[in-house]
């Protein structure tokens, strides 16, 4: 067993400040056992939050050395330890009380976007058909634990702090597994480009790199939504196509001359 420095916040609302602790670590541990160990034996009044230890309930998010992670899954072999190991609260989100910050603000936004709306039956026997790669395509989405941390690492959110006008990587990838369901038939494009900020990403990958559940945010969420809100709003071709399919629309649904 071997002796590593860490430096953690410790703080609340009003301001806090990095302090030392020094405990024991052994091969196998990750950043959690020793934040644990910590509270145990020096700080028995250290915040943090934690749930499964296991990598998928999102709860222990935080930054360790600087990048964001889940600290259950960081090993300390992993990390430098010759020098202090920072641990810090998320810095997109209001700080609470040491390692815990404020999330609820995803949960508010989540409210915003528009459900899941089903187009009706058209199997003879009343059931939906869809081919199996789309389900393969949404299901990567559904991967997803709301760890936040592509939403910490997102500079829109972590530097910029336009949260009133950007919902960040983890909502752009819930409005595409709606949108690319091949049963959804609602409409959030408008929402995409006006009220969620879409236009404010400028895909530089962040959020795909910290993401635990190696989901490819940008390639294959955020990038094609990007793409509808062009062809909806930005291409002629589109303009006229969306026009006439809506002419034929009101067609189909006139009522018919009186006899």
């Amino acid at each position: 067993m071997s002796t590593v420095t860490f430096r953690i916040w410790r703080g609340d609302t009003k301001g806090g400040e990095f302090r030392d602790y020094t405990t024991g670590v052994s091969e196998g541990m990750v950043v959690l056992d020793a934040v644990h160990e910590i509270q145990a034996n020096h700080a028995n009044d250290l915040a943090c939050r934690w749930n499964c230890k296991a990598g998928k309930c999102g709860s222990c998010s935080a930054e360790v050395n600087g990048m964001p992670r889940l600290m259950c899954m960081t090993r300390l072999s992993d990390l430098p330890l010759d020098r202090p190991v920072t641990i810090e609260p998320m810095k997109a989100f209001p700080r609470l009380k040491d390692l815990i910050t404020d999330v609820s603000w995803n949960y508010a936004v989540k409210k915003r976007i528009k459900p899941f709306k089903p187009r009706p039956p058209d199997a003879p026997d009343g059931t939906w058909r869809m081919q199996q790669r789309d389900i393969d395509r949404v299901q990567e989405f559904r991967k997803c634990i709301e760890c936040f941390l592509c939403q910490d690492v997102c500079h829109v959110l972590r530097d910029h702090r336009m949260h009133d006008r950007f919902i960040g990587p983890r909502f752009l990838v819930y409005a595409a597994a709606l949108e690319m369901h091949p049963l959804d038939v609602e409409d959030r494009v408008p929402e995409l480009r006006e009220a969620f900020g879409i236009g404010f990403c400028n895909i530089t990958k962040c959020c795909t790199k910290v993401c635990p559940e190696d989901i490819h945010i940008t390639d294959n969420a955020i990038i094609p939504l990007k793409e509808r809100v062009v062809d909806d709003y930005y291409d002629p071709f589109g303009w006229l196509w969306k026009k006439a399919r809506r002419r034929n629309e009101r067609a189909r649904e006139a009522p018919l001359p009186n006899a």
